[in-house]
């Protein structure tokens, strides 16, 4: 994330921090090579022999080569150069960027999310870099969305064809870029069969998806490197065909060559136009894996490198094609000079490797995006790097996608077919990114309407074009990423369709707190001592499972804490405010609620400290609470109205409740030390230990000072010898069905599809950690 601008104290030296944030934005300039565009710098590979089939074989000439160039040269510079590195860029999300970036700023700075009573998970995250000043004016478009939910609900529908699409580039991508590297091996003298090239490529693919599981960390280190010479390649050899073969080529950057290019060939050149479109694929990555890095350091990455290497490239192979009409096929492979076609073609099999590389990475990125927003089931995903966040591998998503890469390859085993689907795929999440930037102009950035339906209208030109050109060649490979667009993203709308019923109808169905407290503090049963964790999806209410505990269990825990996990439209949420504290009815009942946010980028790490920084955030919350009285008297009015942000990191020594004893495992005498610490020191003592060799145990006990009045004293008491007596999770364990009234259609999504994808994904306290021996599990049918 780019650094968020502050005031200089005098003792600084602002041309020397201007020196280091260069020298940093370089350094990662130089990492992004690796990571970003592996793509997109790979695609000379395949786009002059895309283009130039069917019958625009029978305009194979100076002057369609010329064109065929122009046309590159404009749409790099259009739209990778223009849109993406000037525009698209600037629309992080705290950093991020991506679809669901930009869907995430659209449902904060506007109510178009699907899922309501959002705000209460929202309170106070700092994160959100948007003031109320800038939403407080409100756009007319921006109203007239929030007005109708059949819009907000097309527009969620556009962004989950927009991850399919991104998914379906993690099918296509390894396919092209793997076999065509490999073709090259077709060109020499001892050229290998189709058939022995295609088991070399599905060799090479099996082998890509098998070390997954390792990380990409592992090898990260050697993908710049890699990129680096690949772009040093490409540029020479460009470079020498101009000279050697046409320098003629330059005056082709004129747009008059594509007027004449057009004039030419007419319908067969505006079909060709899927082929040309090849060159800008991986483009999204710039945006996609803004995280990673900053904006400035891709927009150096991209102008100063990548924009001349490809440019470059592109004009050397038309400068030798317009000499070699015959090598048109093999068109970069016959365009390398003899003496360096092996090391050449070494670097370009390893360049592909990585650009499937980040491709597959961004696939799972995605896809844990789309189960945070509450898109997609539940998956196993394992965080594969202990020091580079965000490296993660779901393996169930990473076999379906060997599968997938490798019946498409063994399908077509023809990188042109291929190419259609791949070029379909990445314009149509370009066109999707288009018309959510223009509501982020407008609703978010709050510029005109004017200025929006410009920027939509110019850019939807040209990539309509595009698109439309792509549309024509779904006959020929065309139709695999709309096939798996629709499979994905019926996964998605069932998923979450499913999981917006059960929301609304536990929304519906709350306990009402009169119920509550007309039980009394005893719930009108036998409070035993511990703690009871009861999950649920409200962040306000008490679930209507609560109260068949109660009128079916003779006795219930004395401390009952209801557990929320809930994902916010940011990023990420810093450990300071993870934790939102509230209560529920008066003091004597002893009932809390607790909110614990997460960003959709964010993953929920099993370090089994969550038990105690939940008691040490409530006992936190009840030191607060005691001490302010406007936030008191703001409870007095509602028992499960206002939470406040606990930071379990700015715990002071005095009020800590911490005590840790640390057992060596190693010795065979248990020979044990006990000091009070408080939270980060603990962790840091932990971490500096060895794991596997030190196990911890922590107590808490209730601080000396003289100044605590004596009821919260009681009520810390009162939980810490919950906390010892033990903790139970309570979950629901729920059964999905429509009612008898529904239609069909509903029946059929919600018996079938979602029930199907219930029992089929992990179970939800697998997926929050929960340990099995503590689970308490109730059964409950919801009638959707």
């Amino acid at each position: 994330m780019e650094p968020e601008s502050g005031v200089l104290t005098p003792s600084r030296n602002p041309s020397r921090l201007s020196w280091v944030n260069l020298s940093r934005n370089l350094i990662l300039a130089y990492q992004s090579l690796g990571v970003v565009y592996g793509d997109l710098s790979t695609s000379p590979l395949y786009v002059f022999s895309s283009t130039f089939i069917g019958k625009l074989q029978n305009h194979q000439n100076e002057e369609a080569i010329f064109g065929a160039f122009s046309l590159i040269f404009w749409t790099l510079t259009f739209i990778p150069l223009l849109k993406y590195v000037f525009i698209v860029l600037s629309a992080d999300d705290n950093g991020e960027g991506g679809t669901f970036a930009l869907y995430s700023l659209l449902c904060r700075h506007g109510k178009f999310s699907l899922l309501p009573n959002q705000q209460a998970a929202d309170e106070e995250l700092s994160a959100y870099k948007y003031g109320p000043s800038t939403q407080a004016v409100d756009s007319p478009l921006k109203r007239f969305l929030e007005k109708h939910k059949r819009l907000r609900t097309a527009l969620l529908v556009v962004v989950l064809f927009g991850a399919s699409m991104v998914i379906g580039d993690g099918v296509l991508t390894p396919a092209i870029s793997v076999l065509s590297s490999a073709s090259g091996l077709q060109v020499t003298e001892n050229k290998l069969t189709n058939g022995e090239l295609l088991l070399l490529a599905c060799v090479i693919l099996v082998g890509l998806f098998a070390l997954q599981h390792f990380g990409t960390h592992r090898v990260a280190f050697m993908f710049a490197p890699i990129v680096i010479i690949w772009l040093v390649s490409i540029f020479s050899i460009g470079l020498y065909n101009i000279i050697c073969w046409n320098p003629k080529i330059v005056h082709a950057v004129s747009p008059y060559y594509i007027i004449k290019f057009f004039r030419e060939t007419g319908k067969d050149g505006w079909i060709s136009l899927g082929g040309i479109l090849l060159s800008i694929t991986g483009t999204e990555a710039m945006f996609a894996d803004l995280g990673h890095f900053t904006a400035l350091s891709i927009r150096l990455a991209f102008a100063f490198v990548i924009y001349p290497c490809l440019v470059v490239q592109y004009m050397g192979q038309a400068a030798f094609l317009s000499r070699n009409f015959h090598s048109i096929p093999n068109s970069f492979y016959d365009s390398i000079p003899g003496p360096v076609f092996w090391p050449v073609f070494v670097i370009a099999t390893l360049a592909a490797i990585v650009g499937s590389q980040a491709v597959i990475t961004a696939t799972f990125s995605i896809i844990k995006q789309c189960h945070a927003l509450g898109c997609f089931p539940r998956v196993k995903v394992v965080h594969t790097s202990k020091h580079i966040y965000g490296q993660i591998y779901i393996p169930e998503i990473n076999w379906i996608l060997m599968i997938l890469t490798l019946a498409i390859t063994i399908g077509f085993q023809d990188t042109t077919l291929i190419g259609n689907a791949y070029g379909l795929a990445c314009m149509a999440v370009m066109f999707i990114t288009t018309f959510l930037m223009a509501l982020v102009i407008t609703c978010v950035w709050q510029k005109s309407i004017l200025l929006a339906a410009m920027f939509l209208l110019f850019f939807w030109f040209i990539e309509g074009v595009y698109l439309s050109a792509a549309l024509m060649k779904v006959p020929q490979g065309g139709w695999v990423p709309l096939v798996l667009a629709v499979i994905f993203m019926m996964v998605m709308y069932i998923w979450h369709y499913g999981t917006r019923k059960k929301y609304n109808f536990d929304l519906h169905n709350k306990v009402s707190l009169k119920w509550l407290l007309g039980l009394g503090p005893s719930l009108g049963i036998v409070r035993v001592p511990g703690i009871g964790l009861i999950y649920s999806e409200l962040v306000t209410g008490v679930p209507a499972i609560f109260s068949h505990f109660v009128t079916n269990l003779p006795a219930f825990h004395k401390v009952l804490v209801f557990v929320c996990v809930k994902s916010v439209p940011v990023p990420y949420v810093s450990p300071e405010e993870r934790f939102l504290i509230g209560r529920i009815c008066p003091r004597p009942y002893q009932m809390y609620r607790c909110i614990v946010r997460y960003g959709y980028k964010d993953i929920q790490r099993d370090d089994g400290d969550f038990e105690n920084q939940l008691i040490q955030s409530i006992a936190e919350f009840i030191q607060m609470e005691a001490g302010e009285p406007q936030f008191c008297s703001s409870e007095s009015s509602s028992y499960d109205g206002r939470m406040a942000v606990i930071s379990t990191k700015s715990i002071q020594s005095s009020s800590s409740l911490i005590i840790t004893e640390i057992e060596d495992c190693s010795a065979s005498n248990s020979i044990q030390s006990s000091k009070s610490l408080t939270l980060q020191s603990l962790r840091t003592a932990y971490d500096d230990e060895n794991p596997p060799v030190w196990r911890r145990h922590v107590r808490f006990q209730v601080p000396t000072s003289a100044g605590v009045d004596i009821s919260v004293r009681e009520e810390l008491m009162d939980l810490i010898q919950a906390k010892e007596a033990g903790v139970a999770y309570i979950m629901g364990h729920s059964y999905v069905k429509a009612r008898r009234s529904s239609s069909f259609l509903k029946k059929l999504v919600i018996d079938i599809g979602y029930s199907f994808l219930r029992k089929n994904c992990r179970g939800p306290a697998v997926a929050l950690n929960i340990p099995h021996i503590n689970l308490i599990e109730v059964g409950m049918i919801y009638y959707v």
